[in-house]
């Protein structure tokens, strides 16, 4: 925490990176005025009381940054964005096309984050229509004048369309990764009434268990941070060879296999799965026939999210989206293709597919401690609820993960942007 605030104090003092922080600043400022701005023709109250029982919509709200929960116009956040970028990761594994654009560099780069745009749109409105779907059946929303329903669509749309620009101006003009903040800052700034909510309440809760719950805040930070650097290193040598009268090669270098290669991605796959069955249920028990009412409370109360299956169900589903998610995006035989093409190769196993085989004996035996990991942080929330009965300061494993994430991400673009200046200041020297 102290080298992050000494990097922040001595990047002030730049005056390029103190225009930076500020412009970043006043996007933030931008982003939270537009979180307060309702969308009309909604019942606030009853959507309130929604989310407080609806675990997918509160994690559909950590992703919009705290704009759904009071139906704002960015309600639909950055989710639309946030899943077209992990459709169009997913489809550059497949069409070699997109693969080869992936690989041109700035040009490449800038053309995929177009699509990604493209994609948003549609994206979007059907989002916006599942979300006044539910609206529809919970009596939230009670005009359904085509106009006014469109006008709320265009508003969603455009609101998701405002916070991506957003993101992307605070990327080019701001420092670090503008949607990353954005995501972020709606988090921290749901903290404050959580506070608020449990100083309110603490008359009812034991002193002992706030104590053991901020201890185990701080243990969830630590280890996450030690969890987000580790990484196995592997050797990677380089014959030597002379080209002329130079000789080339010779170096060993290295190869980090990070432990979480997934990130946050399996935790949001898999609680967008597990709470499919109770969402359904929770339609059907509105039905006439008694026997569907009685089928559908059988797999709500299965599924409630404070039950030992449930729970038993998401741990299993993180892990198993993670070792698909690391496979997707790490590939052996790729990586170990690059290695023999530049020559090098892992000491004491052979060029090609043996060291394709390794990279992949290694990865699997390290994805475990990380998908288990990430498992146990997705069920944090009821872990720390069962402990210490504290409830209004749930922020979630995944929230918790993701304010971490962007902290370090943040800080390690700061510190290399001060040691850009810190050279260039010796160059002119």
């Amino acid at each position: 925490m102290n080298k992050i605030v000494r990097s922040l104090v001595n990047a002030f003092k730049v005056p390029e990176l103190r225009k930076k922080l500020l412009f970043t600043i006043f996007i933030f400022i931008v982003f939270r005025f537009a979180a307060h701005l309702p969308v009309p023709g909604v019942n606030n109250n009853a959507l309130k009381m929604l989310f407080a029982r609806n675990q997918f919509l509160n994690l559909l709200d950590i992703f919009s940054g705290g704009t759904l929960a009071n139906f704002s116009i960015i309600a639909m956040g950055l989710n639309p964005y946030i899943n077209a970028s992990i459709v169009l990761q997913l489809l550059t594994m497949v069409f070699p096309k997109l693969e080869e654009l992936s690989k041109e560099g700035e040009m490449g780069r800038e053309k995929i984050n177009q699509y990604t745009r493209f994609i948003t749109v549609p994206l979007a409105a059907f989002q916006s229509l599942g979300m006044i779907a539910i609206l529809r059946q919970q009596k939230i929303i009670t005009n359904f004048n085509p106009l006014a329903l469109t006008t709320i669509i265009i508003t969603m749309v455009a609101g998701c369309l405002l916070l991506m620009w957003l993101g992307e101006l605070i990327t080019q003009y701001g420092i670090g990764n503008g949607i990353s903040l954005l995501i972020f800052g709606g988090i921290v700034g749901r903290m404050p009434i959580s506070l608020a909510q449990t100083f309110s309440l603490a008359e009812t809760i034991n002193f002992l268990n706030l104590v053991i719950f901020a201890v185990m805040a701080v243990g969830v930070i630590a280890a996450i941070c030690f969890v987000d650097e580790a990484a196995r290193q592997i050797t990677i040598s380089y014959a030597r060879r002379i080209q002329g009268r130079r000789m080339y090669g010779g170096t060993t270098t290295h190869l980090p296999l990070k432990i979480n290669q997934a990130g946050v991605i399996p935790i949001i796959f898999a609680v967008s799965l597990v709470l499919i069955p109770s969402i359904i249920a929770q339609y059907f028990q509105t039905l006439p026939n008694p026997t569907m009412v009685a089928v559908a409370r059988f797999i709500a109360n299965l599924f409630n999210p404070n039950g030992f299956f449930y729970n038993i169900f998401y741990f299993i589903l993180v892990i198993g989206f993670t070792y698909f998610y690391t496979a997707v995006t790490f590939n052996p035989e790729k990586i170990a293709d690059e290695i023999k093409k530049y020559g090098g190769f892992v000491p004491g196993i052979r060029p090609g597919k043996p060291t394709a085989d390794y990279l992949n004996y290694i990865l699997t035996r390290i994805t475990l401690a990380g998908a288990i990991f990430l498992g146990l942080i997705a069920i944090l929330p009821s872990l720390a609820k069962s402990l210490t009965g504290v409830t209004t300061m749930m922020v979630g494993g995944t929230g918790i993960l993701i304010i971490v994430s962007v902290v370090l991400e943040t800080s390690k673009a700061l510190e290399a942007q001060l040691l850009m200046r810190s050279y260039d200041g010796f160059l002119k020297e």
